[in-house]
């Protein structure tokens, strides 16, 4: 499988046309046509669906796409390291981050390394602790900001000198809004949010006092503001950390505490043994410098 035939795959997915695609790529139909084609025989699956307006892709072509988007990042990656390897520091730090104000931490290692070093340029990606391990394994990401528990084996840890504050999102006239903490027991019958991590790790148990089958989750989030959409809307109380939504002024929602306080370690991390490239080993060292 040829590297420039996965791009023109991902041109055909992104265009839902040959057309379409063939324009972008500055290739002939027919010869987009046949090399689409051979990659098909050579996988021996169908990826698309080729039908009169445009084309969709099969399911086996959606599980294609998302790796073939992953390779395509790697190596552009890659070649931006090769390139600037033997150059002054300069290029690319890619971080994948969690919702939380300790990202404050990072960003004030990126304003010192960014004033000796200008041509250094921070990508900053939000996701949470499942889809940010994800890309450090695959090498997309060159550190994570996570909050909870690392696997020390598998990274090298540095910790971060913040703590967040969990408690409980709520609309303003939510019946607990009167409260100015929220205890355990106060969330056992209530139609409850929690984050894609939280029910995967059932974090909060030992909190709670409940096994989360015991609770009524009603919804699931990997990013806040859509927990605070449901919010919002009456669907439940979201639990999460504080400072990420604006509760100020004449918001219609509100934070309130757990008590007795639930507080969590947050952790940059990034791959064991990883080679790095000179703007992210500079980047590093201003991190520990910080901590």
């Amino acid at each position: 499988m040829e590297f420039r035939v996965l791009q023109y795959f991902l041109a055909v997915a992104r265009e839902e046309s040959i057309s379409g695609a063939a324009e972008f790529l500055h290739l002939s139909q027919p010869t987009l046509s046949r090399q689409l084609k051979d990659l098909e025989d050579e996988l021996g699956k169908q990826l698309f669906i080729r039908g009169n307006r445009k084309i969709t892709l099969t399911e086996e072509g959606m599980l294609l796409r998302k790796r073939a988007e992953e390779i395509v990042e790697l190596m552009k990656k890659t070649e931006e390291e090769i390139a600037f390897a033997d150059e002054a520091i300069a290029g690319n730090i890619y971080i994948g981050a969690g919702e939380t104000e300790a990202v404050r931490f990072l960003v004030s290692a990126q304003s010192a390394l960014q004033k000796e070093y200008p041509q250094v340029c921070f990508h900053i990606q939000s996701g949470d602790k499942i889809t940010i391990l994800e890309w450090l394994d695959k090498g997309l990401i060159d550190f994570g900001l996570i909050i909870g528990s690392v696997n020390t084996a598998k990274y090298d840890v540095l910790e971060v000198p913040f703590k967040d504050v969990y408690g409980v999102l709520m609309r303003r006239d939510a019946p607990l809004a009167m409260k100015e903490f929220i205890e355990p027991e106060d969330l056992w019958d209530k139609p409850l949010i929690i984050s894609r991590q939280e029910y995967k790790e059932n974090a909060l148990k030992s909190w709670l006092k409940r096994e989360k089958e015991q609770l009524n989750i009603v919804a699931t989030y990997n990013l806040l503001f859509n927990g605070s959409l449901m919010v919002r809307d009456g669907v439940g109380y979201a639990l999460c950390l504080d400072k990420i939504i604006n509760v100020s002024g004449d918001s219609d929602l509100c934070f309130r505490p757990f008590f007795p306080p639930y507080k969590t370690e947050m952790y940059i991390i990034w791959k064991k043994y990883q080679v790095h490239s000179k703007a992210v080993q500079k980047f590093l060292q201003k991190l520990q410098e910080q901590s």
